[in-house]
């Protein structure tokens, strides 16, 4: 097939790539593929397409489970930058447009004259892989005017991510326009894709020195640059103009054997990790793995050195806040948390006079609570508040051990919720977060939520008599337990949860549907919860205390952090359902 041939192929129609490339655009765990050179597999009477078309079929074969979202080509493709070269590559390539799948190319310098910028004009490389190539493509953005330079706009973790892919060399014209790109998509995540951009480890070329001061350190949306060119592989972190890391990777394996068998990067985005997994594999050779392989073979099948296969760590949020960043959540309005059967929902709005000493229970259930002070202490307030709370502010408990000093919050005498026994089961929720200074020495088993009486007065006296009839303490490992009586248990029932690092909000529910509890800490369920029989919450009638825990019938710890909304529900609720969601 001719170059011209290949140039004039239908580009792929938009219905076309919707009915076969179905990346999951909401996934937070997606897969951005790489391919370096391919030049020495396209060098004149040497062509041979199949380790490429191997790992064009890998990515085929695997997106779906991998939920490969785009590909980028490094440049150099061919050697020779000969029309027959192109028509071959071109060829190859078919099997991505066939299906639709979004990839973004650019020139090496063995792709065009190396001595000319991207304002070069016609030649087989813009035949090939010019614009008119990805009009139909649905990830395509658009190209400079010249038809070297191009962006591409791919949907993956819920937003939008841009492909910059540049000329081997820009011109000044180039520059503005890629400037322009930028400007028109401000709170996009920038990948730029070149092809010489690192020489080593720690050093980028003189080239890649350009584009850093010409363009990647002046725009914060552009945190990942990837070049190859020079080999062996490596990478630079530099710090930008606004203080964030920006990672440069140099991909290049055509020092390899058979060219470097078309290898891949697949840099394996995880937002909620924070991390980018990155692996460097041939599909061409590990499809040969069957036929059995030679010792050569084996050790380029997968490569698995510090520059090959590594991992990025990331805090996606922190790192695109400076030109993206994530609204906060609005505050919701109380009666929105008022599901059936609400007992009792208290929130810290505001601070709490420290002589009125009331906070209101805004179920209407009369549920009010009044501020108890020891040893002088008093509670603080703070706007702070978990980014999905409902009420935006928390309270500053400063309790402290020994001497026993602080400030907590107790239900007022004879109210519905001292005398419910929750036989139908329940809901218990609460948002906390603990200090630096938390010191399991003076703060660890002070309750958040505890019910007050103790399994003596109750008459069950089995395990320790003089402990709380229901409490969810943090133990001195900082472990949410939930330690209380059930109605059809003598003995003490127990769910914990694993350790909760300090300085970092928690959301913690107790959920019973009348037969078993469960507690969940963000939405997910913890290992230690029991799985016998627990109906009910045993009562004596006596108040219920926030921050305070109670030994023998007497204050013995206070709670040391902040806590926001506490809410009781008469009966279990879903995850979906919880104050977070």
């Amino acid at each position: 097939m001719t170059a011209a041939a290949v140039s004039a192929l239908p580009a792929v129609t938009a219905e076309a790539a919707a009915s076969t490339w179905r990346p999951d655009p909401g996934s937070r765990r997606f897969t951005l593929a790489v391919m370096p050179d391919t030049q020495y597999l396209f060098d004149g009477p040497s062509i041979d397409k199949t380790p490429v078309e191997a790992s064009l079929r890998y990515l085929l074969e695997h997106g779906r489970d991998e939920n490969i979202v785009f590909l980028s080509h490094l440049g150099d493709l061919t050697q020779n930058g000969a029309k027959e070269e192109f028509a071959a590559i071109g060829e190859a390539f078919r099997l991505l447009d066939r299906r639709g799948v979004g990839y973004s190319v650019l020139a090496g310098n063995h792709d065009v004259k190396s001595s000319t910028t991207d304002q070069r004009g016609a030649t087989p490389y813009l035949d090939v892989f010019g614009p008119q190539r990805f009009a139909g493509h649905t990830t395509f953005g658009g190209a400079s005017a010249d038809g070297y330079n191009s962006f591409h706009l791919f949907t993956a973790g819920g937003r939008e991510w841009l492909v910059l892919a540049l000329d081997w060399r820009l011109s000044p014209q180039g520059h503005t326009w890629a400037k322009d790109v930028l400007a028109k998509h401000p709170k996009t995540p920038v990948i730029l894709t070149t092809h010489e951009l690192v020489v080593e480890d720690d050093t980028l070329s003189d080239y890649g020195q350009q584009l850093w001061d010409r363009l990647i350190e002046d725009h914060d949306q552009i945190f990942l640059a990837l070049g190859g060119h020079y080999w062996p592989a490596g990478r630079v972190t530099r710090k930008n103009a606004a203080g964030h890391d920006v990672h440069l990777h140099l991909t290049n394996y055509q020092n390899r054997y058979f060219g470097g068998a078309a290898m891949i990067r697949l840099y394996r985005f995880d937002l909620d990790r924070g991390v980018i997994d990155v692996e460097t594999l041939s599909p061409w050779i590990l499809g040969r793995a069957a036929k059995g392989l030679n010792e050569l073979e084996r050790q380029e099948m997968e490569l698995s050195g510090d520059a090959d296969r590594f991992s990025v760590g990331i805090d996606f949020e922190q790192r695109f806040a400076g030109f993206a960043p994530v609204p906060a959540r609005a505050a919701r309005p109380a009666a929105k948390l008022l599901v059936p059967d609400t007992m009792a929902y208290w929130r810290f709005d505001k601070p709490v006079d420290g002589t009125a000493g009331t906070v209101r229970d805004l179920s209407g259930r009369g549920n009010d609570l009044s501020i108890v002070s020891v040893g002088g202490g008093a509670l603080g307030w703070s706007a702070d508040h978990h980014p999905d709370q409902p009420g935006h502010g928390s309270l500053e408990f400063q309790g402290f051990k020994s001497p026993l000093k602080g400030a907590y919050l107790r239900t007022v005498d004879g109210t519905p919720l001292g005398r419910a026994t929750f036989e139908d089961g329940y809901t218990i929720e609460a948002f906390y977060r603990l200090p630096a200074d938390w010191d399991p020495a003076h703060n660890a088993w002070s309750g958040l939520v505890s019910r007050t009486g103790t399994g003596g007065a109750a008459g069950k006296t089995a395990d320790d008599p003089d402990e709380p009839l229901a409490t969810l303490s943090l133990s001195n490992d900082r472990e949410p337990q939930w330690a209380m009586r059930p109605l059809n248990q003598q003995g003490i029932a127990t769910n914990w949860g694993q350790e909760t690092p300090l300085e970092t909000w928690w959301h913690l529910a107790v959920v019973n549907d009348g037969k078993h509890t469960t507690l969940y800490v963000e939405g997910c369920p913890v290992l230690r919860n029991p799985q016998a029989t627990s109906v009910g919450i045993t009562s004596v009638g006596l108040p219920w205390l926030l921050g305070g825990y109670e030994y023998g019938g007497k204050i013995d710890q206070i709670f040391h952090g902040r806590l926001g909304d506490v809410r009781i529900v008469a009966r279990a609720l879903p995850v979906t359902s919880f104050m977070n969601h």
